[in-house]
């Protein structure tokens, strides 16, 4: 049987690898969670004195070339290589990791559904949708505290680049979603919708 592919969707911090847990959690099942933050390009070294000023949060920030090459390859059976992006130096690093071939694959990042191409991969799409005071709440704890920055820093990001391509681009492919959650993964009723499709594509 030819691997499954599941589109995960939403907002920055609104809850998407958790949910993807729970998914994995609830289903007892093997799957492959490819996260598409590892697909963001490299900052050129004249990029890179003007950082801040990066919208990191805008479709062209990603590759979605290697992402469509990555998951064509695991739903053909085969492992991928993928890049490893340090978040700290804007940067890929000088090696790959092996991505293992599954059942199950979870593709989640903000621009999931965003690639006609990729879309197309999918069995299944869902979009968490989240309340945007609390993804900003998220969102400054996780950069403070995973990705070095200050709250300063994250709030003149959030409102400069995150707050408007998430409504100019990423909150629109709500369209494609099958499956809508609010409050991702504390959502038992929608996890247990999600869980119950995948049953029947993986029987």
């Amino acid at each position: 049987m030819e691997p499954i592919v599941v589109g995960i969707c939403g907002g920055s911090a609104s809850g998407k690898t958790s949910l993807c847990w729970k998914v994995q959690e609830s289903l007892g099942v093997d799957c492959t969670v490819l996260e598409m933050d590892n697909f963001y390009r490299g900052l050129t070294p004249e990029q890179l004195p003007k950082v801040h000023e990066y919208n990191f949060d805008h479709p062209n920030a990603l590759d979605f070339d290697d992402i469509y090459e990555a998951l064509a390859t695991l739903t053909k059976g085969h492992d991928a290589e993928i890049p490893v992006y340090d978040f700290k130096t804007h940067s890929r690093a000088p090696y790959k990791q092996t991505i293992k071939t599954n059942k199950l694959i979870l593709y989640e990042g903000i621009y999931s559904l965003f690639d006609p191409r990729i879309r197309d991969m999918m069995k299944l799409k869902v979009f968490v949708h989240t309340d945007d005071d609390l993804r900003l709440c998220r969102r400054i704890k996780r950069d403070t505290a995973e990705r070095g920055r200050s709250v300063d820093n994250v709030l003149d990001q959030y409102f400069k680049f995150v707050k408007p391509s998430y409504d100019e681009y990423i909150q629109p492919t709500m369209n494609y979603a099958d499956i809508i959650v609010p409050h991702g993964a504390y959502n038992k009723v929608a996890v247990d919708l999600i869980v119950l499709n995948l049953k029947n594509y993986l029987v």
